[in-house]
């Protein structure tokens, strides 16, 4: 779980379920990051109500700080639980595509390439 987790809000009102309910959605999401940044993730949450001329809408923006990076999703639509599911979507991918960039890529193979060689040398 991600525990440090900042909500705020502007022009709604945040009731416990939601709050509970963002927490458990955005601190969900430490289970896609390397394991060295697991210790020292922060994640801002920014809750808006937006005035529309066609009705009202629900903004939802969410940083999450890793190491070497800052991750940001936004997203707006007509109930503010779904906004959090699909800012929460986007994140995923965003960490997927973190987690691929920061991990070592020589695989099993690797070992197995350097003994070959050093067989072969002498």
């Amino acid at each position: 779980m991600i525990s440090h987790i900042d909500i705020s809000s502007a022009k709604y009102e945040i009731d416990t379920p939601t709050k509970r309910y963002i927490t458990g959605k955005i601190g969900r999401l430490d289970k896609y990051l390397p394991r060295h940044a697991r210790k020292t993730v922060r994640a801002e949450v920014k809750l808006k109500e937006v005035n529309r001329a066609n009705g009202n809408k629900y903004e939802a923006e969410v940083i999450l700080i890793v190491p070497d990076h800052t991750l940001l999703a936004k997203d707006s639509t007509v109930n503010m639980l779904a906004a959090v599911d699909i800012v929460e979507e986007k994140l995923k991918n965003q960490l997927k595509k973190y987690k691929s960039e920061r991990k070592n890529h020589r695989g099993p193979h690797g070992l197995l390439r350097r003994f070959k060689h050093s067989f072969q040398r002498g």
